[in-house]
């Protein structure tokens, strides 16, 4: 119990605090949230991702086994959303919601700043968060948003879309850098320290004064809780399971657990919002599985260490 508290104490209310502040500051200040998201988008997480990968070595085995489990994992979310969905009787729009918000994690602004935090001396633990973004900003703009738009755009659009991520040419440019192992000079690595150092601060600020946009009232409806649970609990579940069949341990098995305990991505509410599709639901569910997913991660993070560490 009372490494429990630490873990909480340590990583999980840190992130809570600036959660906090994030709203406290939007309620306040009404920022320009879509200028936040950008200014996150197209610099803070692409330096932070770029700095992660070019410092860190992921053997082709290991890498193997990530894509491996997150393809089986991924799967079996959608899987277990779809036959919950048609148990629950609900509509094709709220299905179609229901399913984004169970496949759908925070493994950005949320995820990597966790993995920063619990892995601070183990870089490959962050990178591989990291390769978890990629994948999950892929079924962001493939499945999730088929599941909303299906007959409005098609997949070579969203494709191009997804090529003109800024992550995605941080990543490349990283593993072209680190395989060939070229040195960044100084003046240009001094202030990309600087930025990837305040990736977490504004990740979770950000993260904040988008939740501050939320409404309360309705939260506590069948749907979203059942949701929750799935995506909180079950997820976690699935993946254990994944982890242990596929043989995996130590750093790799931590990472891969962990990261299947995040809670529903903002893109699902963003998604929602953009095509007026459940948007209210979308933002609600967001909402609850953030808040409680502070007592779920830390129990993820506790149980990732006892079995994995």
């Amino acid at each position: 119990m009372t490494y429990l508290s630490m873990i909480f104490f340590q990583i999980v209310a840190p992130i809570l605090v600036l959660l906090v502040v994030g709203v406290g500051l939007q309620k306040k200040f009404q920022f320009n949230l879509k200028a936040m998201s950008q200014l996150l988008t197209y610099c803070f997480m692409p330096i932070a991702v770029f700095l992660n990968i070019y410092e860190t070595s992921i053997e082709l085995t290991i890498l193997g086994q990530v894509a491996l489990f997150i393809t089986i994992f991924i799967g079996s979310q959608m899987i277990l959303s779809h036959y919950i969905a048609k148990l629950l009787g609900l509509e094709r729009s709220e299905t179609a919601v229901f399913k984004n918000s169970v496949v759908l994690i925070n493994s950005g602004n949320y995820g990597i700043p966790v993995a920063q935090m619990v892995f601070a001396t183990q870089p490959i633990g962050v990178a591989i968060q990291v390769i978890l973004v990629i994948f999950q900003n892929m079924t962001t703009y493939t499945y999730g948003l088929y599941n909303l738009i299906s007959a409005t755009k098609s997949g070579k659009d969203i494709f191009r879309d997804f090529l003109k991520m800024p992550i995605v040419h941080a990543l490349v440019l990283g593993v072209l850098l680190n395989i060939f192992n070229i040195e960044i000079p100084q003046f240009v690595r001094i202030p990309l320290d600087h930025i990837s150092d305040g990736f977490v601060a504004m990740a979770l600020i950000t993260l904040g004064a988008q939740l501050a946009q939320i409404e309360l009232r309705t939260m506590l409806n069948k749907t979203i809780l059942i949701s929750c649970f799935t995506r909180l609990i079950i997820g976690p579940a699935i993946a254990l399971v994944t982890i242990y069949l596929l043989g995996i341990d130590g750093v790799v098995a931590q990472s891969l657990l962990i990261a299947s305990s995040f809670p529903t991505s903002r893109n699902s509410s963003s998604l929602a919002l953009e095509y007026d599709i459940e948007s209210n639901t979308a933002a609600q569910t967001v909402l609850f599985s953030t808040i409680v997913s502070c007592l779920t991660v830390t129990f993820v993070i506790y149980l990732s260490t006892v079995l994995f560490g």
